[in-house]
């Protein structure tokens, strides 16, 4: 087939984060016309004696994860997989064999695929950039306060917190580890989480290393994800900024990272603190026991589980908070509506200078109001 009868490759939407092992496109499946994000090997992964590198690989082992647990709802959906003989970063010709979704036949033709120097792709389902954790949450520069420091609500925090360890319940329950715990592969609405590439993730054998490597599982998640959205700062003690992501760099990411520093969030819940602290400690070894604890600190949040008293006030207090912040991200919606309007305002040609300049007055207001936002 061709890939120009196939899909119709687009932008790069991956430019505020960059991975190692892909450039992601805008594109659509001409077949359906279905809008994807299409992910493909970057071309210096490619190898000349057809033996597949551990890059290359990865595209499989993605894809045998995301059917493994296309049950949860967190996971972005695999929509196609198969090979592309173009080598440019951003293919716009040559041809392409496409699997749909039988991964199975797309890991079988692997080598085969390899051999003629063609590239592994995935078209998956697309998620809104504005989701993005990283991107919503890096710092942006305000020219009189410097710096902007966000973070998610604790409401937010512990929802987005219980859906990511029921993914990580189900991935251990099949010896899948997920490891590659980073702001860059959340992407959070204000009530339901997606998680991005699984390329990184692996698949245990039931040795006798297992246990470790779910604990370490659980650190990560801890460190890597739920420290930042919590506090607003990464577990290296700095501003937030993309994380490497080699498979050298995964493993040994947050490896020394044992203890947590709260100090630039000295108003975060102490149960919250401390259960982080605890599994950056390496105190908590199973997901189970990291859901069990979770759940004793939500109780203190005004939420409801079997095994942990809920005071009715705080049950009643929760339920005007989430109003609250329903409303919160509905106005901020509003407020971007707006400011996009003034935009498209300042590029009508033969507008008056006058009319121009209380534009850009009011597009500079409103990005200073969303940089002071209370949710990102």
């Amino acid at each position: 087939m061709n890939l120009n009868d196939t899909f119709q490759i687009d932008q790069y939407i991956d430019t505020f984060a960059l991975g190692h092992y892909a450039r992601v496109l805008a594109a659509t499946d001409l077949r359906t016309g279905q809008h994807v994000a299409f992910k493909v090997m970057r071309p210096e992964h490619l190898v000349n004696d057809g033996d597949p590198r551990w890059e290359f690989k990865a595209f499989i082992n993605e894809a045998q994860i995301l059917r493994i647990l296309e049950a949860s709802p967190v996971p972005n959906s695999l929509v196609d997989c198969g090979f592309l003989s173009s080598i440019a970063e951003a293919p716009g010709e040559g041809e392409i064999a496409s699997f749909g979704q039988n991964v199975t036949a797309f890991s079988t033709e692997m080598h085969e695929y390899a051999l003629d120097g063609w590239r592994p792709y995935l078209a998956l389902e697309p998620l809104p950039r504005m989701d993005n954790m990283f991107y919503a949450m890096r710092s942006v520069s305000n020219h009189q306060s410097g710096p902007v420091q966000r973070r998610l609500p604790s409401e937010e925090g512990i929802t987005l917190a219980l859906q990511f360890a029921n993914l990580l319940k189900m991935a251990h329950q099949n010896t899948i580890v997920y490891l590659d715990h980073k702001l860059e592969h959340l992407y959070w609405d204000g009530s339901s989480l997606r998680v991005i590439d699984f390329n990184s993730s692996q698949r245990l054998t039931g040795g006798a290393g297992d246990a470790q490597q779910y604990a370490k599982d659980v650190h990560n998640m801890c460190v890597g994800v739920l420290y930042p959205i919590f506090t607003g700062m990464s577990p290296q003690k700095t501003t937030l900024r993309p994380q490497p992501g080699g498979r050298e760099d995964v493993e040994a990411r947050y490896m020394d990272i044992t203890e947590l520093d709260f100090m630039m969030a000295p108003e975060l819940s102490r149960s919250i603190q401390e259960l982080l602290q605890a599994g950056a400690a390496l105190e908590i070894r199973t997901i189970g026991e990291f859901i069990e604890e979770l759940e004793m600190v939500a109780s203190v949040h005004g939420r409801d589980f079997p095994h942990a008293a809920t005071r009715p006030e705080s049950r009643s207090a929760r339920d005007r908070m989430k109003q609250g912040l329903s409303l919160l991200r509905e106005g901020e919606d509003h407020i971007r509506e707006a400011r996009d309007i003034f935009r498209d305002a300042l590029i009508i040609d033969g507008i008056s200078e006058d009319l121009e300049d209380e534009l850009r007055r009011l597009v500079k207001s409103v990005n200073e109001l969303l940089n002071h936002r209370v949710i990102p």
